[in-house]
């Protein structure tokens, strides 16, 4: 079966991730048949549907109709047999015990047709055990949602030791039709990649207040404000329920031993029955107490190294037994954990080879299993996880560049799993990349884009930038900031920003600096500093005023309001606007026709149009001294001999 053939899904089980899933189904355009075992648990899951499709409504992601047609896409039903029967794909979503979920496929084995696939959304346990209870493991796989399913953006696709290529392939196709990023986990193995790096971690800041090495406030302190991770460890235990954690660990300790042993304050808190949030306290109060709150200044590099080792640990495990490649790793703890940073980015960014010593000496100390170096974290010690990922010479950690042809150079802002936010290193990195596509003779244009396509950029990482604030740092940055993009205006190349998705704050301030900008009709644009109390910090108080005029601008900055494509395209602040799905090949195209342009007579053009918004004196000065250059150029008779003859011309750049 290919993803062609797929109409109708069955969810089995309508809790939170059931109705979430059945719901991202029915948003992709699938019949969805939502199953629970009594009416009671099927129509709250229904009525939890409809609740969310509507605040989409309300939020204007939605229309009316394409609200009223998702749900009536969805059948809730109790029957087994009237849900699987005649179904393509039936993702069981069942309470995360072995045996309730062996029960279940033996049901449905009896009803669900021949051919259709089986996927299981479990965050730890075994694909092979569970597969091997049914009648066709080739046609079973993991397929692991994150909470909430309409918002998280990745799923684990995991194969169990009988699944077939074919299956794989085709529920990872599923799963971008569902408008997620999937990851293929290779092998099945115990929490996967992002629980197997994510449960240890958790353990480890346990362990770090069980012996007295630090307190909570230090830990959650380090892990927010040092590593800069989207919240604090037990702030996250908290958050996922310490009951889901403790469980993971138990089944990771159960079958890989000794180096996943739970720590007991974990064990207390749920023998206490103090969950987290949804139990109103669990390492902080929620009820009579202000939930989490960290101090910024109480992290400690031993408690970051700690951290950081027992972390990469686990990414060589999953690297030396062939469970995902390095950079899979990292997309997956990025998209399913919010990390700002791959787990082995981050490490090999610490140094790998001191975090690696950090593990020999605690073991040599402690004797504790979860310190004893995996023989891969070992063998990667030296050079770290990443080999040179470089743009001659040049490496990259959240851009790339690409030559996708024609002439055009392509900088692609990648860090989609935070919407493609601009940090400091992202300055850094798109500074460098301006000079790598400056001297490349085969590059002729810019072109400008985020990964994915929910944003070309969401604006400044404020939440990291925000951690560690200061007025001086904050004066330097928005320097930064401006001299980099003010590089990119100046670029001798022109540049296209091709948009889709998210345009807003420092993103919008960034596509300023392109010559011409492109959009789809799904993007949107704002300026919503002021409702940050902050303004426009990298030249958007006057770039924009240049585009759209300076009402325009005022409007749009003093308001902070969002503006869709059609409307900032009426402002002038857009060139085209295209149907969605159909941006990439258009900015390309675009890029490409400028490439084909005389880059001398281009070069001039945009210096003295540049320096007129200054001076308009000056700018003229420089319009005459150019107009009189490229008189004595070999474009110049390249471009008149092509007009006679009614050719395209070559130019080269003499």
């Amino acid at each position: 079966m290919n993803v062609d053939e797929i109409d109708t899904i069955a969810v089995l089980g309508a809790g939170n991730m059931g109705h979430g899933i059945a719901e991202v189904a029915a948003l992709a355009g699938y019949e969805v048949r939502l199953r629970d075992i009594n009416e009671e648990l099927v129509e709250n899951g229904y009525d939890q549907l409809e609740w969310s499709v509507g605040k989409l409504e309300e939020k204007d992601q939605l229309t009316e109709e394409e609200a009223d047609a998702a749900l009536d896409r969805v059948t809730p039903l109790v029957d087994l047999e009237e849900t699987v029967s005649g179904t393509d794909v039936i993702i069981e979503v069942v309470p995360e015990k072995m045996e309730i979920k062996q029960d279940v496929y033996g049901e449905v084995e009896q009803y669900a047709p021949e051919d259709a696939l089986f996927a299981t959304n479990t965050s730890s346990l075994s694909i092979t055990d569970l597969a091997e209870v049914t009648e066709r493991p080739e046609r079973f796989c993991g397929m692991h949602f994150f909470n909430p399913p309409v918002r998280m953006q990745l799923v684990e696709v995991i194969s169990g030791e009988h699944t077939s290529d074919e299956t794989l392939d085709t529920v990872e196709a599923l799963a971008e039709e569902f408008g997620k990023s999937p990851v293929r986990v290779r092998k099945d193995s115990p929490g996967f990649i992002v629980n197997r790096v994510l449960v240890p971690l958790m353990n480890e800041a346990a362990w770090l207040v069980e012996e007295d090495v630090a307190t909570m406030d230090e830990v959650d302190s380090t892990t927010t404000f040092e590593l800069g991770l989207p919240m604090g460890s037990f702030e996250l235990a908290d958050q996922v329920g310490i009951d889901v954690g403790f469980h993971v660990l138990e089944y990771m300790h159960e079958t890989l031993g000794d180096a996943y042993e739970p720590c007991p304050l974990l064990e207390a808190k749920v023998e206490a029955e103090e969950l987290g949030k949804k139990t109103g306290k669990g390492f902080y109060d929620y009820e009579d107490g202000n939930g989490a709150d960290i101090p910024t200044d109480a992290g400690s590099e031993e408690i970051e190294a700690r951290l950081l080792a027992v972390m990469a640990n686990e990414v060589a495990k999953l690297v030396g037994n062939d469970v995902a490649p390095v950079d899979d790793i990292d997309e997956a703890v990025m998209l399913g954990a919010g990390f700002p940073e791959g787990p082995a980015k981050l490490a090999d960014s610490a140094g790998l080879d001191s975090l690696y010593e950090t593990l020999v000496d605690l073991h040599d100390e402690t004797g504790a299993a979860r310190y004893e170096p995996a023989d891969a974290l070992e063998a990667h010690a030296d050079e770290g996880f990443y080999g040179s990922d470089d743009e001659e010479g040049v490496e990259f950690e959240s851009i790339r560049i690409e030559h996708p042809g024609d002439m055009v150079g392509t900088i692609v802002i990648d860090r989609p799993h935070r919407m493609n936010t601009i940090n400091p290193q992202i300055l850094d990195e798109l500074d460098t990349a301006i000079d790598v596509l400056e001297d490349d003779d085969d590059v002729r244009a810019v072109l400008l884009v985020g990964a994915g396509d929910d944003a070309f950029s969401a604006g400044a990482d404020v939440q990291s930038m925000a951690a560690n604030a200061d007025p001086l740092d904050g004066i330097e940055l928005s320097r930064k900031g401006k001299e980099t993009f003010g590089k990119l205006e100046e670029c001798s190349m022109p540049v296209v920003a091709g948009i889709d998705g998210h345009c807003l704050g420092g993103g919008m301030e960034l596509a300023m600096c392109a010559d011409l900008r492109v959009a789809s009709e799904r993007s949107s644009f704002g300026q919503p500093e002021l409702d940050l109390g902050l303004l426009p910090g990298w030249g958007g108080t006057q770039r924009l005023q240049h585009i759209v005029g300076e009402g325009r601008a005022k409007e749009i900055i003093l308001t902070a309001d969002r503006y869709d494509a059609a409307e900032i395209a009426d402002y002038g602040f857009l060139t085209e606007v295209v149907e969605n799905g159909e941006l990439e090949e258009r900015a390309h195209e675009l890029t490409a026709e400028l490439a084909g342009g005389p880059p001398i007579a281009q070069e001039f053009t945009k210096r003295a149009m540049l320096r007129g918004w200054e001076d308009t004196e000056a700018g003229l000065e420089i319009e005459s001294q150019a107009f009189g250059h490229l008189l004595n150029t070999d474009d110049l008779m390249e471009g008149v001999t092509a007009f006679m003859g009614d050719s395209d011309p070559e130019f080269e750049g003499k």
